[in-house]
């Protein structure tokens, strides 16, 4: 990876996520298909100023779905990669809190 900002894509706000962060201390991002645990570890740290116990990481499968409009056309929508990060108790990154889905 080229630098800590290419690692981390953008946050993942659902209602799982958001209950993992407010009860958990856990938040979810979607990261660079070829990120590794320990950039993405240092990604956030040096991001958000917190310190992260745990990085679990989980692919996402492509998946077919169809289109609005005309209900017989198939698209397909590509795979993603998505992190959830263990924060230490206490810790939390304000970039979540105030969300709703």
């Amino acid at each position: 990876m080229t630098g800590l900002h290419d690692v981390l894509r953008r946050p993942i706000v659902t209602e799982k996520s958001n209950f993992q962060s407010s009860t958990l201390g856990q938040y979810v991002f979607e990261v660079a298909s070829g990120a590794s645990k320990a950039e993405i570890k240092e990604a956030v740290e040096a991001l958000f100023d917190v310190n992260v116990l745990r990085v679990n990481v989980i692919n996402s499968p492509p998946k077919r779905t169809r289109r609005l409009r005309s209900r017989r056309l198939l698209v397909r929508r590509g795979s993603y990669r998505k992190a959830v990060v263990t924060l230490a108790a206490g810790q939390r990154i304000d970039l979540f809190e105030g969300v709703t889905s």
